[in-house]
């Protein structure tokens, strides 16, 4: 039961992952060549509920041409793939239950958000950018003025937040596992294997506090005992962001996976959001040092719910 169980995890996260990358190709359809006297003219041409349809793309060049082929190629190798996750799914005796109608609004709610949230997770990490540059790489992939490694950290926010806000990914349980697939998206392009745990030693800046290295069953251990907690969802949600935190379990990544992660158990509870905006980015550093040596969460805690709940109503 177990195993069965923790291979449609798997699976579930395999499918929003190719999803998701479904999702950010810019130009899903055939390229398609139309001339007239005034020159040459590229468009997409996708079926759409039974309907053929043709959308601009821009004046002709071979470079985008080439860049639509390269996009319709990964496309259908992405919709294969999903299709080939939904038949072992289904092999496996796992059937779509319908989300709730709180959750549906809180993932339209997140999404909604999506933008400002990865703005304010770039500046708790000391990214330099605006609101404005944040917004033209999470739509277009690129910016001027800014580093390739701030570049790739806030579009790794995005496919990270992408992932958790995919349907059947919401409704898989906020466990190790899930935690790991997070670090893993979010340290994308900076180490081989983030989502993997930390096996070296970590120091933090501005603390005296020392994480151990983290025991995967430990760890395990613990995010389930939390998960149990007789306690407010909030509460809860609360606990599992702070926990990971403290215990530093990659080798970096660390406040931005445990913030999409608590973000992952608020929506599937039809919470809100859970973000440090960026006004009280000082304020919460403070906390969290006084929170890392003393593992007092009370104080921070309440400042999380008086200033960082995004609620819905």
């Amino acid at each position: 039961m177990d195993s069965n169980f923790n291979l449609i995890q798997r699976l579930l996260q395999e499918r929003a992952d190719y999803q998701t990358r479904l999702n950010l190709i810019p130009y899903d359809g055939s390229p398609e060549v139309k001339e007239n006297s005034s020159g040459k003219y590229l468009y997409i041409r996708k079926r759409v509920n039974g309907r053929l349809t043709s959308t601009y793309v821009d004046i002709y060049s071979d470079d985008l041409y080439q860049l639509l082929l390269r996009n319709t190629k990964e496309a259908r190798e992405l919709k294969k793939q999903i299709r080939r996750v939904d038949k072992e799914l289904s092999a496996n005796g796992y059937t779509q239950n319908a989300l709730s109608p709180e959750v549906i609004s809180n993932l339209d709610f997140a999404r909604a958000n999506m933008k400002s949230n990865i703005y304010d997770q770039a500046v708790l990490e000391g990214v330099a950018t605006t609101f404005p540059q944040t917004e033209e790489i999470i739509e277009n992939g690129t910016v001027n003025g800014m580093t390739a490694d701030d570049v790739q950290k806030i579009l790794n926010l995005k496919h990270a937040w992408e992932f958790i806000l995919d349907n059947d990914v919401i409704k898989a349980d906020s466990n190790y596992y899930l935690l790991c697939h997070i670090a893993k998206l979010v340290n994308e392009g900076f180490f081989y294997d983030g989502g993997r745990i930390r096996g070296v030693p970590a120091s933090i800046g501005g603390t005296k506090y020392v994480p151990p290295l983290p025991i995967e069953s430990q760890v395990i251990e613990s995010i389930n005992e939390i998960l149990k907690y007789k306690k407010d969802h909030l509460d809860i949600a609360i606990e599992l962001c702070m926990y990971c935190m403290r215990t530093q379990i990659f080798v970096d990544g660390n406040k931005r996976a445990s913030v999409i992660f608590a973000n992952h158990y608020m929506i599937s509870h039809g919470l809100g959001l859970i973000v440090i905006p960026e006004n009280h980015v000082p304020e919460f550093k403070k906390k969290l040092v006084i929170f890392y040596e003393s593992n007092d969460i009370s104080d921070i805690s309440d400042f999380l719910k008086e200033n960082c709940w995004k609620k819905m109503n």
